[in-house]
């Protein structure tokens, strides 16, 4: 989904959620040189080929960054790059406790476990960067593509080692995963490895919506519970994100919503109607309602689409809605994993 909704933090924590709340109102990638030169007839090159393409040269919007050979040991500035390190097979020598001590993400232990990895040594990111832990690992290559402090943080990390970032600050909140994806692969010297990530994200994709041709032009809504308001996150603006990916189609009422206009009142919620309707509640006790007392709503109930059964509630305990909103490279599959299940019962209903 769009970024510039940003309806919650990718992780996990309530803090983080609560903290990303205030932020509410889910696509031009970095360049770098010899892009081509990594390809080798459209087979994964050889490590020769790989040790070729560098030095490589990246602009971003705070100047520009060197990465003379390709590097070995790779730290993170936030989960989103923690994921694209290990969707691109590595395992990073320094992250963020983006769980704060919690469960890992299924499909980061997932991506661990192939790795034959245990959890990556972490920093506390309760205020913010660790700088000093960072610089004790020692990285060859910082990753920052998936991150809304760079503006803060790159003149204390870019003495350590280069930083791999977006080239305009706007960037922080607009590019896809995919376009975030190839630019840190440009610094690692993984292209063909990330244009595997995105075909193999692709087939996914494209395998659940051809077992599943009944979402094909079902309108559906999809809903935020936040602490301050109900937010219709399906707004017309918003970018097709997985649902329309697997078929689905925006409501007419849509249109009447944007990312600065988004707040749907108890007094209509009739404007949830579709053929389908998702809920989340990822904030739980911290949310304007809970889903009990949604459910009870009078007006609530009176919806064709909650008679009918096609309302769905997705989860945010196993960080489904928190992925939904804000994925990357390795949730992405995962995503259409879990939410198919989901969405073919809502649109089966009674």
């Amino acid at each position: 989904m769009n970024r510039l909704a940003r309806p919650f933090a990718r992780r996990s924590t309530a803090r983080t959620l609560i903290a990303a709340a205030a932020c509410a109102a889910l696509l031009a990638g970095c360049g770098g040189k010899d892009d081509e030169a990594e390809k080798t007839g459209g087979e994964k090159p050889s490590a020769g080929a790989a040790e070729a393409a560098f030095p490589v040269t990246l602009t971003n919007a705070w100047g520009k960054t060197e990465v003379e050979k390709k590097p070995l040991k790779v730290a993170t500035v936030s989960d989103g790059d923690t994921d694209i390190a290990l969707a691109l097979g590595i395992v990073p020598v320094i992250t963020p406790d983006a769980e704060d001590g919690g469960p890992v993400p299924e499909y980061k232990q997932r991506a661990l476990t192939k790795l034959g990895a245990g959890k990556p040594k972490t920093y506390d990111d309760t205020d913010g960067t660790d700088y000093e832990a960072i610089a004790a690992e020692a990285p060859d290559v910082i990753l920052g593509m998936n991150t809304w402090s760079m503006d803060t943080d790159y003149a204390k990390l870019a003495p350590i080692a280069p930083v791999v970032t977006f080239t305009d600050k706007a960037h922080s909140d607009t590019l896809t995963w995919q376009e975030r994806l190839k630019t840190a692969a440009k610094a690692l010297g993984l292209t063909a490895e990330a244009e595997e990530v995105i075909a193999a994200n692709e087939k996914a994709t494209a395998d659940a919506a051809a077992a599943h041709p009944e979402f094909k032009g079902r309108t559906y809504t999809y809903a935020v519970v936040h602490p301050e308001q109900i937010t219709f996150m399906s707004h017309a603006d918003q970018d097709p994100g997985v649902f329309e990916q697997l078929g689905f189609k925006k409501t007419d009422k849509a249109k009447s919503y944007k990312a600065d206009k988004n707040a749907v009142s108890l007094e209509n919620l009739d404007e949830l109607e579709a053929d389908v309707l998702l809920m989340t509640y990822p904030f739980g006790d911290n949310g304007l309602l809970s889903a009990k007392e949604l459910e009870t709503n009078k007006l609530f109930q009176s919806l064709k689409v909650v008679k009918g059964e096609h309302y769905a509630v997705i989860p945010s305990e196993n960080t489904l809605s928190s992925a939904v909103a804000y994925p990357d490279a390795l949730s992405a599959p995962w995503i259409v994993e879990k939410l198919t299940p989901i969405l073919a019962g809502a649109v089966a209903g009674k």
